[in-house]
């Protein structure tokens, strides 16, 4: 096991990689307001974005799904990696030395299994490349890139390398540099032999696929050779760290230019999305032995932030398999708010046959949108009928009406119900929309509500959630809602609050999981502390909650936006003068009552201490509302 990570280090890793960048690697993020960043959720399915980073702080907080922390957390939970693991890759990626607790630097041999797996990967796709420059064998490999219009600088930019035929070269060499046979058997990269592990990939071209973060976790090889009896394309196999449903060759190329242009290209192989770059399309992706399914599409929603000028353009041969992939990509369409197109290049080629036969321009010129994907589904549908006759008319109208009763956008849903009588040569437009019309009726009737609209954060408390024991949270009730504000100007502007808000008890925050933020506050040492040090303060915060439900609450107050534009002193002073002016009446109300319990008969001196107490109070209750934060 390796020793422990010094506290120092990792908070230099904390200090030293802005949360903003490492998210920015797997979604698209745009101004919030308030100094925040917003962008569709990594964690859960989402329509609208109510995913908020705060730079500043160094935080993130999702209003959907309730998931936040900090750049740590984040890496953690996208990436499926341990804490070390985490600190390890960001410290190398800001050049950080860690020094370990409990027994030196970390050697590789100590390293998390995944950080074991992508390093193998990288190290091998660099072997790889090294082989298809300069090995003599490699030279079948060379051709057959050059056959296609790819020379030796278009290799380089893909990284593109070959795997030599013998048994074991690349297990002998990753043997080499340290790892184990298990290690090289879970990473896909050899597989069990007669005599041990031998090599998975021989005497192919290999692609590197990379997630989104831009790490090696699985290759792409395409077979050379006659001799060589396996598929035309061999893929890695499943493993902890590639799964060929959840990762887009190209996607970290082409994440940039995508976020930018709101638009992405879905091409069908390496060698057309090689080709749609070099021609300047380079917002072009590929699933990777797959048909593109869910998964790839939470990628690129993430990317796109999904809003309806978006773009996606699939690209498929003309054939049958081609027109089957279309119909498949056209069932997930309703998972996109992007505008899906389909594109078929003339004479059913491909981008890298059109690249080769026409040029780049051809290349650009296929996947300018021109024919919706919805339209092309449906003559897919139509075209098999006899639309001469009035019973072909009717059966197309059954098999194609459902599909159109799926889309969600009713205006949409309604302009696509015309084109589709057009399409079928029904006169009675309004017929044919009626159908639709009512086969969606019937689905909502089923059940097919679609989902729920998103919460803002203003609407979160209102949900029930397994949060401390108390009453669900409300902000249309005022003293939540000061209480909840005077809590994110504590974590996110303690130099507004302090001293005084260190003075407030906990018993002045009615919200039980109000009470437990405050409790926290004070255990990391106040906001005093977060005027000395406001990074490390709400690091100190979120050690300091008991457990992951009150820290998941400081994440988010910490993150979410406060309710007035100019925050300043006469603000936070208003917040505090509230709450206390709220805890104050409440003293005052239970001790009138414990005067009316006690009357003129009980012991005179507790009746004059209780007396006195409600007198101090409401003069002091007084000089709250007359004199306002002066008074605190």
């Amino acid at each position: 096991m390796a020793g422990r990570i010094n506290d120092e280090d990792v908070k230099a890793v904390r200090d030293a990689v802005p949360i903003d960048a490492v998210v920015s690697e797997y979604l698209q993020l745009r101004n919030a307001g308030g100094g925040n960043l917003k962008g569709l959720c990594p964690f859960h399915d989402e329509k609208s974005p109510s995913f908020q980073v705060s730079p500043s702080k160094g935080l993130f907080h999702c209003f959907g799904c309730q998931e936040g922390g900090d750049t740590i957390t984040f890496v953690m939970k996208v990436d499926h990696l341990s804490f070390s693991e985490v600190v390890e890759r960001l410290a190398a990626q800001a050049g950080i030395t860690l020094r370990y607790e409990e027994g030196g630097y970390n050697p590789s041999h100590q390293r998390g299994e995944r950080i074991r797996l992508v390093e193998a990967h990288k190290i091998a796709a660099d072997w790889y490349v090294e082989q298809l420059a300069t090995s003599p064998e490699a030279d079948t490999g060379r051709k057959f890139l050059a056959e296609r219009g790819f020379d030796q600088s278009a290799a380089e930019h893909f990284s593109v390398g070959y795997s030599p035929q013998g048994w074991d070269h690349l297990t002998r060499f990753l043997r080499g540099k340290g790892f184990t046979d298990k290690e090289l058997l879970l990473s896909g990269l050899s597989q069990e032999g007669r005599r041990g592990p031998i090599d998975r990939f021989r005497g192919r071209l290999m692609w590197p696929i990379r997630d989104i973060g831009g790490e090696v976790v699985g290759f792409g090889a395409r077979k050379l050779y006659e001799a060589d009896n396996g598929p035309k394309y061999l893929n890695t196999p499943d493993t902890a760290i590639y799964k060929k449903s959840q990762v887009l060759y190209g996607i970290d190329l082409a994440k940039k230019d995508i976020a930018k242009a709101s638009r992405a290209v879905v091409v069908e192989g390496y060698t057309d999305v090689m080709a749609c770059h070099l021609a300047g399309v380079t917002t072009a992706i590929a699933t990777c032995g797959t048909a593109f399914g869910g998964d790839h599409i939470k990628i690129l929603r993430r990317l796109l932030m999904d809003n309806g000028s978006a773009r996606v353009i699939f690209t498929f041969d003309g054939d049958a398999a081609g027109q089957k992939a279309a119909l498949r990509a056209f069932e997930d369409d309703q998972k996109f708010a992007a505008e899906t197109y389909i594109a078929i290049a003339p004479d059913n080629m491909d981008p890298c046959e059109l690249r080769l036969a026409k040029g780049d321009e051809a290349v650009a010129d296929l996947v300018e949108p021109r024919t919706p994907l919805f339209e092309f589904a449906l003559r897919q549908i139509v075209v098999r009928y006899d639309l001469d006759t009035p019973a072909g008319r009717a059966s197309a109208l059954d098999e194609a009406a459902p599909i159109v009763a799926r889309i969600k956008n009713s205006g949409a849903q309604h302009e696509v119900a015309v084109q589709l009588a057009g399409m079928l040569g029904i006169l009675d437009t309004q017929f044919v929309v009626k159908r639709v019309a009512q086969l969606a009726r019937w689905a909502r009737d089923r059940g097919g509500k679609g989902p729920a609209p998103a919460r803002g954060p203003q609407q979160y408390d209102s949900a029930p959630r397994p949060a401390v024991s108390g009453p669900a949270l409300n902000l249309r009730n005022p003293v939540y809602a000061t209480e909840r504000e005077l809590l994110k100007l504590a974590l996110q502007r303690p130099e507004l609050v302090s001293p005084a808000f260190d003075a407030y008890g906990m018993d002045e925050f009615t919200a039980p999981p109000y009470a437990a933020v405050r409790q926290a506050i004070m255990d990391a040492g106040g906001t005093e502390y977060g005027v000395q040090d406001s990074q490390d303060y709400l690091v100190r915060v979120r050690e300091a909650a008991p457990d992951d439900t009150v820290r998941a609450m400081v994440t988010e107050l910490a993150v979410e936006a406060i309710m007035r534009r100019t925050v300043d002193e006469n603000y936070s002073g208003e917040q505090l003068v509230w709450v206390r002016r709220r805890a104050v009446d409440r003293r005052i109300q239970e001790i009138q009552g414990t005067l009316m319990r006690l009357g003129s008969h009980d012991d005179p001196a507790q009746l004059a201490a209780v007396q006195n107490e409600l007198w101090v109070l409401q003069q002091y209750g007084q000089a709250l509302r007359e004199q306002g934060a002066a008074a605190l």
